[in-house]
């Protein structure tokens, strides 16, 4: 625990659906829901506007639509959300070397690291500057907590929602920490906080008074003993700059259940290659394939394949997640395919079994070879050979039918760039605006107009148009607010977790 509040915690304020609505000019102001649209489909994010209607995180979308009908509901657009958090990540790593990205849209920050003095006064001008300065760059909103810890620090952050700034000042740790649910504590899960509730501690501040023997009589010597540090508001966890990524995968969940075997190998060829695109934009190869499979009545497993070498080649992990797949009963039902690679390196070792099984593809048939299997193919054509019994799926790079999803970026050669609003019946709705544009007009064309195609996403435009990466005096003081008295309360409805 510091004597300064200078660990910072930024949080972006509702961050898909803010890049959302400041590239949509028609959706400012508006209730919007960002996540999956099928049946089975969540919120990732709902802006302020809709979290008024009740709308949350993770609540299924059919909940969502029944309490909030009149929202503008959109495909997310995580190529466009990276690019933006990329530009937030920069700011903060002008502020200190120390930076510990959690997500796209949080990390903590050591000012102190950065040459901060540790001063509550400093933290304070370096998180209003901050802020400002993520405004300018890309016109979105991030509330900051600052506190000695980084426990305190993220419960600062979610006080300050939305737009705003909270310090906790040292020694007023416990007394804020005390009214708080015990699952505010880092590690409390919904286990951790069902065996405590039934030793009548449902508080932080009842966690401490238990004391730490009753704590490790409880959960252990490990689990009991940290906890009882948290709950006294003692934490020590330094931030930890970002690590490498350790695995990358995809996942889809499915509006209806596979059954169809032919259908089940076509996604998982699919999700192997999004899984080798996303693996060769970060400049990484790997050599153990995953594949992972959730059935219909949610439960799942995993199978996995350590190749002789780390590899890039879509052929080679298309071939490892299909003979992954042979050991797996589908035929009840599939809800959800994953697809990863780990064992990350940053070079490729070409994989010597498939360069085998190219050359001999390459090679004419001497007089003593077997025939080859109806449907088998090599690493060169993307399949592997199948088990007797299975039907081949169509090649994995068969052009799809456009699908215009809401949210999604078209340009039309007449009218230009726009967005989907809807489609359906063989139409599809498109409003062309752009950043910084008025709201635009909407028209409706066939869904095979030849004129429309998808389109890149424009960034959203930060007034005043100011670079990021630069920390400057904001023109005006930014609205703050501290744990001490004198200053507005949290906005009406928030509270700290």
């Amino acid at each position: 625990m510091r004597g300064a509040p200078t660990i910072l915690h930024l949080d972006m304020d509702a961050f898909y659906a803010a890049v959302e609505q400041a590239t949509k000019p028609s959706l400012r102001g508006k209730p919007v829901i960002v996540g999956g649209l099928g049946p089975r489909g969540v919120v990732a994010t709902a802006s302020y506007e809709a979290r008024r209607f009740g709308v949350h995180s993770a609540m299924p979308m059919g909940q969502a639509r029944r309490l909030c009908p009149h929202a503008a509901y959109l495909t997310p657009r995580f190529g466009l959300y990276r690019q933006v958090s990329d530009m937030v990540m920069e700011l903060l790593a002008g502020l200190s070397p120390l930076v510990e990205p959690l997500s796209l849209d949080e990390a903590f920050v050591d000012l102190e690291a950065g040459g901060t003095p540790p001063t509550t006064a400093a933290a304070r001008t370096v998180g209003e500057r901050l802020r400002a300065a993520i405004r300018a760059a890309t016109g979105l909103s991030g509330s900051v907590g600052l506190a000695g810890s980084k426990l305190l620090a993220k419960i600062a952050s979610e006080d300050a929602k939305p737009d705003g700034l909270v310090v906790i000042a040292p020694g007023t740790e416990r007394e804020l920490l005390a009214p708080l649910p015990v699952r505010t504590l880092p590690g409390v899960g919904p286990a951790t906080a069902e065996t405590l509730r039934r030793a009548g501690i449902t508080t932080v501040g009842e966690t401490a008074e238990a004391g730490e023997a009753e704590l490790l009589r409880l959960l252990g010597r490990a689990h009991g003993a940290g906890l009882y540090a948290m709950a006294n508001g003692l934490d020590d966890r330094p931030v930890v700059a970002e690590r490498d990524a350790k695995s990358v995968s995809v996942e889809d969940t499915f509006d209806t259940d596979l059954t169809d075997r032919t259908r089940v190998h076509t996604e998982v060829a699919r999700l192997a290659d999004r899984c080798v695109r996303r693996l060769r934009a970060a400049g990484r190869s790997g050599r153990t394939v995953v594949l992972k499979v959730r059935s219909y009545d949610f439960s799942t497993l995993t199978r996995s394949e350590t190749l002789r070498g780390p590899t890039d080649d879509p052929a080679v992990v298309r071939e490892a997640a299909a003979r992954l797949l042979e050991g797996v009963d589908t035929t009840a039902g599939v809800r959800l395919l994953g697809v990863g690679v780990s064992g990350l390196a940053d070079f490729t070792q070409e994989d010597l079994f498939a360069q085998a099984t190219a050359a001999r593809a390459a090679a004419p048939p001497g007089p003593d070879d077997p025939e080859p299997p109806a449907g088998a193919g090599t690493p060169s054509g993307g399949a592997a050979e199948e088990a007797p019994g299975v039907t081949r799926p169509e090649p994995v790079d068969t052009p799809p039918q456009r699908r215009w999803l809401p949210g999604l970026d078209v340009r039309h050669a007449r009218w230009g760039p726009g967005w989907v609003q809807g489609s359906g019946i063989g139409r599809v709705t498109v409003r062309f605006e752009q950043p910084g544009t008025p709201p635009g007009r909407v028209r409706t064309f066939p869904v095979d107009d030849p004129e429309l195609a998808p389109a890149e996403p424009a960034m959203p435009v930060a007034p005043g148009g100011g670079p990021a990466g630069q920390l400057s005096e904001p023109a005006t003081r930014p609205k703050s607010r501290s744990s001490g008295g004198g200053e507005p309360s949290p906005p009406a409805g928030r509270s700290i977790p």
